[in-house]
């Protein structure tokens, strides 16, 4: 038995971070669903920037939208929902069966937008809208200013992917944002199964301490955040306030390991997926990582529900001189900023492949 259909068995959905036109229009997404036991998906600007500019695939569909008149971020959704959509149908008999536990696709909406929580409420509300699936998840950033933005996303009823989360607080005050949302809706007497899942990303801890601490401890931090982070996961799921929403119907948020590919050439090219095998969880994987998962046959332990070693560790960093609250801050502030820089060179991608559309016409 494959070890992608192993963790599928032990209750971790594995989620594929990538999404192309080729993957759809080649069966290939369809195969990893049929073969590899992934069911869901995920995007992000980077995705669609790599997909766009180094395919011809997207050609057609940029140069008839600009026939239309559109440009920039309005034809950059239009190709993100037209994918985003198939990939969902793809999902749909997955999110029937498991009742909407599983079979999400998420979409990112901009960045540019993260501090303005009126603007990114409107823009998931109009883009789930205009997806009209009922498993598409809106990825909005588990920062400060993000916060309101999903409480209010929730409470509208509009599926929410938290992301940009490093660490156990970053965790613990994004599943409060949902809470509050799902708590005001059974308030108003509004039904309270809103789909959510929060982002932990787990490898850049790892890229930031290389070359900083002994190498005894290289790709030991990140695992240690994620075993902090599932204690508090798995604490909050068995707590009063959580019982009492489940009691009136409402869906638990999931925790999702994101970043979950092998930065480090000399570690084994699946190293966070065997360390995060953990239940009722979500790992979004890069495609290679898929592949290489799926060629390995065995799986390591499954992650301990009280935190297991993480606290040793973390003492073990602290001599080494790692502040990591500190470092959470500076992580999520990083990736704030490496998500706008995303988003631009994605916009900048969309025109100059529409300049140069527009020129051979």
């Amino acid at each position: 038995m494959k070890a992608t259909q192993l963790l599928h068995n032990l209750g971790q959905s594995l989620w594929l971070d990538n999404i192309t036109r080729d993957l759809l229009n080649s069966g290939t997404l369809k195969r990893y669903i049929d073969e590899l036991s992934v069911t869901g998906l995920t995007s992000n600007p980077t995705i669609f920037d790599h997909a766009i500019k180094n395919s011809s695939t997207y050609d057609a569909a940029i140069r008839e939208k600009l026939n239309e008149g559109k440009s920039g971020e309005e034809l950059f959704f239009e190709l993100a929902l037209e994918d985003l959509t198939r990939a969902a149908d793809l999902f749909r008999p997955i999110y029937d069966r498991t009742n909407g536990v599983d079979g999400w696709v998420s979409l990112e909406v901009s960045p540019l937008l993260a501090h303005d929580t009126a603007s990114t409420l409107a823009a998931a509300k109009s883009l789930h809208a205009r997806a009209g699936r009922p498993n598409l998840l809106m990825k909005i950033p588990g920062t400060k200013e993000g916060l309101p933005a999903i409480e209010e996303a929730i409470f509208a009823g509009v599926p929410v992917n938290v992301t940009l989360l490093f660490s156990r607080e970053h965790y613990v005050a994004a599943a409060e944002a949902f809470l509050r949302g799902i708590e005001r809706r059974i308030d108003a007497g509004l039904q309270p199964d809103v789909g959510s899942v929060a982002s932990v990303f787990v490898s850049r801890w790892d890229a930031a301490v290389v070359g900083k601490v002994p190498a005894a401890l290289n790709n030991k931090l990140g695992i240690a955040i994620a075993k902090r982070t599932y204690k508090a996961y798995r604490d909050l799921l068995g707590s009063s306030r959580w019982q009492r929403i489940y009691n009136a119907g409402a869906r638990p948020q999931r925790l999702l390991w994101a970043s979950t590919g092998t930065k480090d050439p000399k570690a084994s090219d699946v190293l966070y997926i065997k360390a995060l095998a953990a239940p009722f969880t979500v790992n979004t994987m890069p495609e290679g990582t898929l592949k290489a998962l799926a060629d390995h046959g065995d799986l390591s332990e499954i992650m301990s529900a009280d935190g297991g070693d993480c606290e040793a560790v973390f003492d073990q960093f602290a001599t080494a001189g790692i502040d990591v609250y500190e470092l959470a801050a500076t992580l999520q502030d990083e990736g704030a900023k490496s998500f706008v820089n995303s988003w631009n060179e994605l916009m900048g991608v969309i025109a100059s492949k529409s300049a140069s559309l527009q020129k051979a016409n």
